[in-house]
């Protein structure tokens, strides 16, 4: 009898947040052994003999890396090369999740010493460090699936808080796209679809004064397929 071929589950996860340049990016989550020569790599490992793929990757996202929230996650592909990893042949499921702005979500496991070994953390994705195997595949595969999605479907709500003004959700698209976009024209296209609503309350005024900017927030905290032939296009 052959012997069963082993599977495991690797998660590209994504939040926008705020590094040492102040601006938004898109940062995705990582993970090595505490040890120096060890590769940069996505969170993951095996199946368990009575879990699903999705509940396995919940599970090392919270042993490898204490994530706890995930807004989103959904299956991304299946990697099945015979040669994708040395030694025995290992199948990958892939997994996107998404994690919004406003949850805390600093890893576990970090040491606060910065001549200390770090076990896990959030990278740029354009500036990632080297990564182990195929997974800056996945992590590519994850940010195009992403892009996509954006497009047609409400799934900027993993991404967002639970209120927000549209100036920082266009700074959320654009972290995610890779391009600026348009606060007034990403409102009239969300409002037109039914995807936001108006809160009816007011955010902070920014540093610069002026009024209170108006605070909105998505119609469905679920994945919804608003507009199927759409798609989001850099400027010109």
């Amino acid at each position: 009898m052959a012997t069963p071929t082993p599977i495991e589950v690797l998660s590209a996860v994504f939040q926008v947040r705020e590094p040492g340049s102040g601006r938004p990016v898109l940062c995705v989550l990582l993970h090595r052994d505490d040890t120096d020569d060890a590769p940069w790599a996505l969170p993951g490992g095996d199946l368990g003999d009575r879990e699903t793929l999705a509940a396995s990757a919940r599970r090392h996202l919270v042993a490898q890396c204490g994530l706890t929230r995930v807004a989103h996650l959904e299956q991304l592909s299946m990697l099945s090369d015979p040669d994708r990893v040395p030694g025995v042949r290992t199948i990958a499921s892939t997994y996107l999740g998404l994690v919004p702005r406003d949850v805390p979500a600093d890893p576990s496991g970090v040491d606060v010493n910065p001549a200390g070994p770090v076990t896990a953390g959030w990278f740029d994705v354009d500036e990632l460090p080297s990564l182990a195997y195929d997974h800056a595949d996945v992590v590519a595969l994850a940010r195009g699936r992403l892009a996509a999605k954006l497009s047609y479907t409400n799934l900027a709500f993993a991404l967002a808080p639970e209120r927000f003004a549209m100036s920082e959700l266009s700074e959320i698209y654009g972290a995610a796209l890779g391009y600026h976009v348009d606060a007034t024209n990403l409102l009239r296209v969300l409002s037109r679809r039914g995807v936001v609503v108006a809160t009816g309350t007011v955010g902070r005024t920014g540093r610069s004064g002026g009024r209170p900017p108006a605070l909105y927030t998505f119609a469905d905290d679920a994945l919804v397929v608003t507009d199927e032939f759409a798609t989001l296009r850099p400027p010109p």
